[in-house]
């Protein structure tokens, strides 16, 4: 028998969402009490305490932020089994394939044609992610697929293959200094305001935040800021907007990736199409 269960690590992880045995009694759908009484079941069967309690609020302890780390995970990959699971006994499932609005230079129709005559081709569901969040699409079995742009998307544990290498673009209003110039660098922009992508880590920019391309594009034409875009999200270019390639920018590579432990045929039919037209 586990250690724990899966819903005792719910218990938990809404506890460590939360600090508070109210709020997350009510969002586990369970009494205050039955939940302290699980909490504590739980830290006697671990050996460790999990939480601080006071009579004014709760915190969690060392063991308690691991296991709230590798609790998360933990259930993310039940989740994911489950999924799977289910969808293997559905024998005509669809695919799913995730990608961002305008995320597919131009190629998606044509790998959709190409698949159609593959001898075991399904219906592919086509979805539509946020701005940085198909990589989880993919790691927790809600998508089959998806088409990613690296080196901006995480492609930690996924398999993947390049479909599509472009360069990459500064976006400006037709009125800016650089709209003029056949190029420009990056020490060109040195100095700009870059916007700050809505979920995405790490990203210094110090203008608005925007969620996808077509905020982006607004701010931009706003003069809030200015953007570097691979050159398809911004074809045709908009009015009143101007794209200079940036010849020293890494080049934007459009990929086709999966879950790395995903060996099923009708995944690997898929991407065989894909590849067929660009290879």
């Amino acid at each position: 028998m586990s250690v724990l269960e899966t819903r005792e690590l719910e218990y938990v992880l809404a506890l460590a969402d939360e600090l508070h045995f109210g709020r997350a009694a009510a969002r586990l759908s369970i009494a205050q009490p039955a939940l302290s009484k699980a909490i504590r079941r739980i830290e006697a069967r671990l050996g460790v305490p999990l939480f601080i309690r006071s009579s004014r609020h709760v915190e969690l302890t060392p063991a308690g932020e691991a296991l709230q780390e590798h609790g998360r995970h933990a259930l993310n990959a039940v989740g994911a089994a489950v999924r799977n699971a289910r969808r293997a006994g559905r024998v005509h499932a669809p695919l799913r394939l995730v990608l961002k609005p305008g995320g597919d230079a131009g190629l998606l129709s044509g790998i959709l044609a190409a698949y159609a005559h593959q001898p075991d081709a399904r219906q592919v569901d086509i979805l539509f992610s946020g701005p940085a969040d198909r990589t989880d699409f993919l790691r927790e079995g809600r998508a089959d697929l998806g088409l990613l742009y690296a080196p901006f998307d995480d492609l930690d544990g996924l398999a993947h293959r390049t479909l599509h290498t472009e360069g990459r673009v500064a976006v400006v209003p037709s009125a800016h200094p650089l709209a003029a110039r056949s190029w420009v660098r990056m020490s060109d922009l040195d100095g700009e305001t870059l916007p700050r992508w809505k979920g995405v880590p790490g990203v210094d920019g110090s203008g608005p935040e925007v969620a996808d391309v077509v905020q982006l594009l607004h701010m931009v034409a706003l003069g809030r800021t200015v953007g570097v875009l691979p050159s398809s999200l911004v074809e045709p270019v908009p009015d009143g907007l101007a794209a200079v390639p940036v010849t020293d920018a890494p080049p934007s590579r459009l990929v086709l990736a999966w879950n790395e432990h995903d060996r099923r045929p009708l995944v690997a039919s898929f991407v065989a199409a894909a590849l067929g037209p660009t290879c």
